[in-house]
């Protein structure tokens, strides 16, 4: 007797099959490898679809991320533009106050007026400092390309080559970027 006809003979686990579809009730070996390949097929997607969820959540922290970072840094260089076009203000307000000769500054009539200059000059330092703009070092410094700008080179016997020794126009960082290159002159070799 076959093993199918000795389970239906008997009559608890006939009880037990009862309201099971028919397909599902087959032993055979093969519906029995088809289950098992169905099984294991089902279980490749599943590790291929969470693997694919992780690979999604990870490339979406990613972008957060970024965002945040560009958002962030926006945020701190936003005012860029208009602080390179103050730094000409503070250029030409500069070359005033040098311009203006020492019998002028001791006059009582040009007095208040040079005051006046040079505490805008002040106030405008401040303003620079508190928004994170500073002025770049440079004379007696050697050369930094990534701060400073050669204009010319100047022979001197007293100093090293690659020091600079003149500062045509100050450079300026805005936080940890350069915001305008030191435009300078550096020595070289005497001939």
């Amino acid at each position: 007797m076959t093993k199918k006809k000795s389970a239906a003979a008997d009559p608890a686990v006939e009880q037990e099959l009862e309201g099971v579809p028919e397909h599902m009730k087959d032993d055979t070996p093969e519906a029995t490898d088809a289950a098992d390949t169905q099984i294991s097929a089902l279980e490749e997607a599943l590790a291929a679809a969470q693997q694919d969820v992780l690979y999604a959540q990870a490339e979406t922290q990613n972008v957060r991320r970024r965002m945040e970072k560009e958002a962030q840094d926006a945020r701190a260089y936003a005012a860029t533009g208009f602080a390179r076009d103050v730094l000409s203000v503070s250029d030409n307000l500069s070359r005033a106050l040098e311009a203006i000769p020492s019998e002028m500054r001791e006059s009582d009539a040009m007095k208040p007026l040079v005051i006046g200059l040079e505490a805008t000059g002040r106030e405008l330092d401040s303003v620079f400092a508190k928004n994170g703009i500073t002025r770049i070092a440079a004379m007696g410094m050697p050369l930094d390309p990534n701060q400073h700008q050669a204009m010319v080179e100047i022979p001197s016997a007293d100093v090293a080559p690659g020091i600079i020794v003149a500062e045509m126009q100050a450079g300026y960082m805005i936080k940890d970027r350069l915001l305008r290159p030191a435009l300078v002159g550096v020595a070289k070799a005497a001939d």
